[in-house]
């Protein structure tokens, strides 16, 4: 019996503990102990563990719940792990494959048993201190360090400890209290990490050399890596070959070999291209024959033959195309009649708009009313004109179908017109004279539009004064480019006049020189010859009628502006064209009409020229402001009248 004074007073019946501590051995849980007299609580595992080691007892299996639930434990664990309630180990994370293991509750911290071996006994941390610490898991882990074990553990003691986690390959244990022992598979080392923190006891004894608290880790080894970099590997081929295969059946298939030719081969070719639904197959495989020179003096009327029979298939292919092409005519015109009906349909609704939008039933709608009518009367206004639109391009390609057809005709077919043609040309006239109406409808609703938009004054005055400047304003910059260019015509021939007169000059001056040699040796001559003062003067009379004639031949070399022999002809033909037109004509009126001869001129070369002969043509403006035109006018006539 154990009194109210607590574990203290076991120490006082020696006599009763051997029996407590053998039905405690065995299991049955039949210890009279009156719970409400300790002191300490039974349900404290740990507590009671301490308390019978410092005892110097084996400790008791105490019964409690499972702390650690089924579902984030690791599938196929080992049962024989001897613990005391069964409790299985944490869901391990394993590198690689994907499996993380779930966090456990934060509200409730998971309690470790005690566990009994034959040689040993583990016995779990306070709860209440942090896990132990591991390093970050190597690739392909299979095999842990363990440290802290008692200094007379061996290995047989550690293979009892640890085999229950699975099967060991190999432990190196080192003489200082660590080891290493590597694993068959990859999961066992998260059993074995369960491990870490546990103090290991050896037997009942309390010396320090046979108790230590384990930390078991992952450890780096080659082994575990080459297998991983193998696996890894496996992974990877069997990945390539999958794609391999996913390739293969994706690939469409190739096209049938091409039979070798022989004669018999030859007489199935010819009965294949007789037969429609095989001809694709049989023309292909004919051509490859003649492509591979299979024709000789021996087999040419044979091919011959099959060349007829692809002859043959000429007429049907046509006949199908016919068919194909009046199905396609019909097509076209039931899409012509049905687009003329969505098109009577919309000038319908958009009758209905405008009916709307008069002043009888346009008074008794709101003002949201009126603002939705109105954008629905132009979107389907909008939609109406694409449609039309859609219609005219159809009769436009359908007219310049029935040209081209004309003009392929010959002058004796052109003559007999039927009478289809002419209902024909009769309904395409009438569907023109339907469009032109809708136009004219579109156009009428424009100008209510119009109307509408200047009564309820949607601008303002402010906008049409800006709009007016803004007009204005490109009038002026329209005048001022037209002047820039002038002035830029101006200035380019200022400086072709200035390099003339330059040169001309310099001739002037090279001439003066000559003269002034000329002169003194005249005077030299004279002073000699002892000639008259009468004779100097002619000389110099001489000179100053040289210099004239030079000038003057300097003008007419500066007149003659014509390079070439089509410039000349251009102004043959400007000339005549200004003829017929006495009160001149502007340059585009001229460019156009020069074009039709020539298409590569330009409008500006024509002026140029134009320019280039003044005593010929001149420039005449005409009008005020923004209808100021400029026209040539031939002046030739006018010269020769003066002189």
């Amino acid at each position: 019996m154990v009194d109210a004074g607590g574990v203290e007073n076991i120490t006082q019946l020696p006599q009763e503990l051997p029996q407590m501590m053998a039905a405690a051995a065995d299991g049955l849980g039949s210890i009279a102990i009156d719970t409400t007299q300790l002191n300490m609580s039974v349900t404290d595992p740990t507590a009671w563990a301490t308390a019978m080691n410092n005892l110097g007892m084996v400790p008791v299996g105490l019964p409690g719940q499972q702390l650690v639930s089924d579902s984030i434990c690791v599938p196929g664990f080992d049962p024989s792990l001897n613990m005391m309630t069964g409790i299985t180990p944490i869901n391990p994370m394993i590198p690689g494959l994907g499996l993380v293991p779930p966090p456990p509750p934060t509200e409730v911290a998971v309690v470790k048993e005690i566990i009994h071996c034959k040689s040993c006994t583990l016995f779990p941390q306070n709860p209440n201190l942090p896990p132990p610490s591991t390093r970050e898991r190597p690739p392909g882990c299979k095999t842990v360090f363990v440290g802290g074990l008692p200094e007379n553990a061996t290995e047989e003691i550690i293979q009892e400890v640890f085999e229950q986690c699975g099967d060991i390959t190999a432990i190196r244990k080192s003489k200082k209290n660590f080891c290493h022992i590597r694993f068959a598979e990859e999961f066992m080392v998260d059993k074995a990490i369960y491990l870490s923190g546990y103090r290991m006891r050896l037997g009942s004894s309390t010396d320090k050399k046979d108790s230590g608290r384990l930390h078991v880790d992952f450890a780096q080894a080659r082994d575990d890596f080459y297998e991983w970099e193998c696996k890894q590997r496996m992974r990877a081929r069997e990945e390539r070959h999958r794609r391999k295969l996913e390739e293969d059946r994706l690939r469409p298939p190739s096209p049938p070999a091409i039979m070798h030719y022989s004669e018999h081969e030859a007489a199935l070719l010819a009965e294949k291209l007789k037969d429609d639904s095989k001809f694709s197959e049989a023309i292909t495989v004919l051509l490859s024959w003649i492509e591979r020179g299979e024709v000789n003096r021996r087999s040419a009327n044979q091919f011959y033959s099959m060349v007829q029979s692809a002859n043959s298939h000429v007429r049907r292919l046509m006949n199908e195309k016919a068919t194909h092409e009046q199905e396609m005519e019909e097509a076209k015109e039931n899409f012509k009649n049905a687009l003329t009906g969505i098109l009577t349909q919309f000038e319908q609704i958009v009758a209905v708009f405008n009916a709307s939008t008069r002043q009888k039933a346009w008074d008794h709608f709101s003002k949201a009313q009126r603002k939705n009518i109105d954008i629905w009367r132009k979107h389907s206004e909008e939609l109406r004109n694409a449609q039309s639109e859609q219609l005219m391009g159809i009769r436009r390609e359908e007219e310049m179908e029935m040209s081209d057809d004309e003009n392929c005709d010959s002058p004796t077919k052109k003559m007999r017109v039927d009478e289809s043609a002419l209902a024909a040309q009769a309904y395409a006239l009438k569907e023109e004279n339907d469009s032109l109406r809708w136009q004219l409808d579109a156009y009428r609703n424009e100008v209510e539009l119009l109307k509408q938009e200047k009564e309820q004054l949607f601008r303002t005055e402010e906008n049409l004064t800006k709009d007016q400047q803004l007009q204005f304003l490109q009038q002026t910059m329209q005048g001022m480019q037209q002047q820039l260019l002038t002035i830029q015509e101006e200035l380019n021939n200022k400086k072709s006049e200035l390099e003339q007169a330059k040169e001309e000059q310099s001739h002037t001056q090279a001439l003066l020189k000559v003269l002034q040699e000329q002169l003194k040796g005249t005077k030299e001559l004279v002073e000699t010859n002892g000639h008259s003062h009468e004779d100097s003067n002619e000389i110099n009379v001489l000179t100053v009628a040289l210099a004239n004639q030079d000038r003057e031949n300097n003008i007419e070399k500066r007149s003659q502006g014509l390079k070439s022999e089509k410039e000349a002809l251009l102004i043959g033909i400007i000339s005549t064209f200004l003829h017929v037109h006495p009160f001149g004509a502007n340059i585009e009126y001229l460019w156009s009409y020069m074009q039709q001869l020539d298409s590569k001129i330009s409008a500006n070369e024509i002026e140029m020229l134009l320019m280039r002969l003044p005593r010929m043509f001149k420039q005449e403006f005409t009008g005020v402001g923004a209808t100021l035109e400029k026209r040539w006018k031939l002046c030739a006539f006018e010269g020769i009248k003066t002189t």
